[in-house]
């Protein structure tokens, strides 16, 4: 039993273990970010300034430094600046997210379209990315100017094939692993990836963190998602049902709507149709998903992507860093933040 206990703790210590092995740098990334976000313009300080006081996992950050340092990479800062330049990547695709789902609340905060406007939150985001450029072309290596690009242009296409498919509770498990694979996925793989470009490392082992990022990006929104409909989690950082008010269509309700039979998937499709849904439809969909051991079915799924994340990092050899990026694997399932 003891052990058992213990494995639990290494593993939801994982994130802040992979946190204190870079803090030093994390430190210098923040500092970064701050830098390129100075404005003269009155409107674009102030909410810059907002968007840092919200906070964040920094998750995508950490990985990149973390990938530097799994591959040997230590003198030099430009660890520091491409971790900045993903984390302002993953930044301005939640401004422009909150905008298409008009969403409210994020990091337990007002998002920035309801403080002030969508107009001003989309040139916000769009003068994040164009920040972000900035830092690829003063980096100088085309390998990761094209790789960051295409991840940018990526991201969009999952965006976009997301709201093509807005409502659909029909649709398929296959077009939401599209859909994930590049508005999550990708920018994991990328920020994992780019540790290892800048360690001058072989093919071989760009390629295998590549895949590590992807298939953990991969776990951690199918987990997110999960999350949205674990009405037993009551800790977790955003609020409870936010994707079903939003009309998100996710793994749960396209599960739930695979196994429900007919009068329950015309209350669905019903449901997501509408404009507003309110919390009897929610407590509703929660009685469904519990009918059907819905979240269990997600958390199996997710495995399936801890299994290929956590195998892609047998090339390296053993180290604390290898450890620790195989363990987030699992915390990325188990966390409730």
């Amino acid at each position: 039993m003891g052990s058992v206990i213990q494995l639990k703790n290494q593993v939801n210590n994982s994130y802040f273990q992979l946190k204190n092995s870079v803090e030093d740098k994390l430190i210098l990334v923040e500092e970064k970010i701050k830098s390129k976000l100075v404005s003269n313009v009155e409107l674009v300080q102030k909410m810059t300034d907002y968007h840092l006081n919200t906070g964040g996992k920094r998750l995508r950050a950490l990985l990149t430094l973390g990938s530097a340092k799994l591959c040997g990479y230590s003198k030099g800062v430009r660890d520091i600046n491409l971790a900045a330049c993903v984390e302002l990547i993953h930044a301005a695709t939640l401004m422009h997210d909150d905008v298409i789902d008009n969403g409210s609340i994020r990091r337990g905060k007002k998002t920035l379209n309801k403080i002030w406007d969508n107009h001003s939150s989309v040139l916000i985001g769009d003068y994040l990315l164009s920040r972000c450029f900035e830092m690829m072309v003063e980096d100088g290596n085309i390998e990761v100017l094209k790789l960051l690009s295409s991840t940018s242009s990526k991201i969009a296409q999952g965006e976009i094939l997301q709201l093509q498919h807005k409502g659909e509770v029909d649709m398929l498990e296959e077009t939401y692993l599209k859909i994930i694979s590049a508005k999550t996925a990708e920018l994991f793989a990328a920020a994992t990836k780019v540790g290892a470009i800048l360690s001058n490392t072989k093919t071989k082992e760009k390629e295998a963190l590549e895949f590590y990022g992807r298939n953990l990006g991969l776990t951690f929104q199918i987990a997110d998602d999960t999350l949205d409909y674990n009405s037993e989690l009551k800790s977790f950082g955003k609020k409870i049902g936010q994707d079903f008010y939003e009309g998100k269509i996710t793994l749960p309700i396209i599960l739930l709507f695979q196994k429900a039979n007919l009068s329950e998937k015309d209350k669905l499709k019903k449901t997501f149709l509408k404009i507003v849904r309110d919390e009897y439809d929610l407590n509703y969909t929660f009685s469904l998903i519990k009918k059907y051991d819905i979240i269990k079915e997600c958390y199996q799924k997710a495995n399936h992507y801890i299994s290929l994340a956590s195998n892609s990092l047998t090339i390296f050899q053993d180290s604390e860093e290898k450890t620790t990026l195989k363990n987030l694997t699992s915390f990325s399932l188990s966390r409730n933040f």
